[in-house]
């Protein structure tokens, strides 16, 4: 079988990560602050960078803490607001983690769908008057959505803030991506236009400085930070205070910005790459390019199964996730693409494969 070429993981590729600027970064983080930087610190996370993560959200530092990953803050905030048969909305297709955490926590998940710019915020509307459930978040991926690559549209935006100060409910603003664009205009945050305490933001440093420094913070009214702070202090003491270190040394020192614009760059580029090589060898294949992040959802037309499609494509050596994991029900003839990990080249290839596996999968199931 041919080396595996795969769209599966969200994580840029080596080639995109500033291996010199992080070791640089380490060895500042060290001399400069060897006391912060190797003890236990607190729960609340790493304070310099605490402070700088509250001033670039116009914040008290009182309302951030900072942990392990953004997937750490996601669960702090569903363990501290989520009980059993609680009512959460989710977008319709969402990251698959977030589906499992909800369940596992015995969440009545309701899934909207997602349109091209954003969660149905008319059907959203829909649930919460005309069949009166009253969930207790709603868990919104803004820019270049997890899995599908949409973005949440400024109109949207303003109506998901109206719905969550009449109906009662937390918005939680998962919001990794952000920084990662690369075309159109960046949308003001749903935290920057709050003015009811509705929104709780989550974001990290995984697609900007590297997925391996796994350092995350979370947004909030004070005292839900700090009932969260609690949890914390309880389940690890204090977060990597070495990661965060290095993460701010990163940032102080302008790495984080050259990362970034290196990022775009190679991104934009891929997805150039990607599209017209979709458009190429799966003319029948539905999907809109994304304008940054990491990921692009694909329909392939009704009947295909993707469950036969993925079998095929392994035969091939290349991978990507099915739609259907991110899916309570339904999309058996989508799947998502990740293009942060592969190589121009490698996409070419990559998509030629998975076209002669959905062409393999048609024949089996027509046979």
């Amino acid at each position: 079988m041919p080396d595996v070429i795969s769209f599966a993981r969200g994580a840029p590729s080596l080639d995109i990560v500033d291996v010199d600027g992080l070791k640089a970064a380490a060895t500042r983080a060290f001399e400069r602050d060897p006391a912060g930087t190797t003890a236990y610190g607190t729960a609340v996370g790493y304070g310099p960078l605490r402070e700088w993560i509250a001033d670039q959200h116009g914040v008290d530092t009182s309302q951030v803490i900072v942990t392990n990953g953004s997937m750490q803050a996601d669960a702090f905030l569903f363990e501290t607001l989520v009980k059993p048969g609680d009512s959460v909305v989710v977008e319709k297709p969402t990251y698959d983690r977030t589906l499992l955490n909800l369940r596992g926590r015995g969440a009545d998940v309701r899934m909207v769908n997602l349109e091209t710019d954003g969660i149905d915020v008319v059907e959203l509307e829909r649930l919460l008057r005309d069949e009166d459930v009253r969930p207790t978040l709603a868990h919104v991926i803004p820019n270049f959505q997890n899995p599908a690559g949409y973005t949440l549209s400024g109109p949207k935006r303003e109506a998901l803030l109206r719905l969550a100060g009449e109906f009662g409910f937390v918005i939680f603003e998962d919001d990794p991506y952000i920084d990662i664009r690369f075309k159109g205009q960046s949308l003001p945050t749903m935290l920057s236009q709050d003015t009811t305490g509705s929104v709780v933001y989550a974001s990290s440093f995984s697609k900007t400085v590297c997925p391996g420094i796994r350092v995350g913070y979370l947004v909030g009214p004070a005292e839900r930070v700090s009932e969260i702070q609690r949890l914390a202090t309880n389940t690890y003491i204090s977060p990597n205070m070495v990661a965060q270190s290095l993460v701010y040394e990163f940032i102080v020192n302008g790495d984080i910005d050259r990362s970034i614009a290196t990022v775009k760059q190679a991104l934009a580029a891929r997805v150039k790459r990607l599209t017209g090589a979709l458009s190429r060898d799966l003319p029948e294949a539905r999907f809109q390019a994304p304008e940054g992040g990491y990921f692009m959802w694909v329909e392939l037309p009704e009947g295909t199964s993707i469950d036969r499609v993925f079998e095929e494509a392994n035969a091939r050596g290349v991978a990507f996730v099915k739609g259907t994991d991110f899916l309570l029900e339904g999309g058996e003839n989508t799947l998502r693409l990740a293009y942060s990990g592969v190589t121009e080249d490698q996409i070419e290839e990559g998509v030629s494969r998975l076209a002669e596996a959905v062409r393999a999968a048609r024949a089996t199931t027509t046979a």
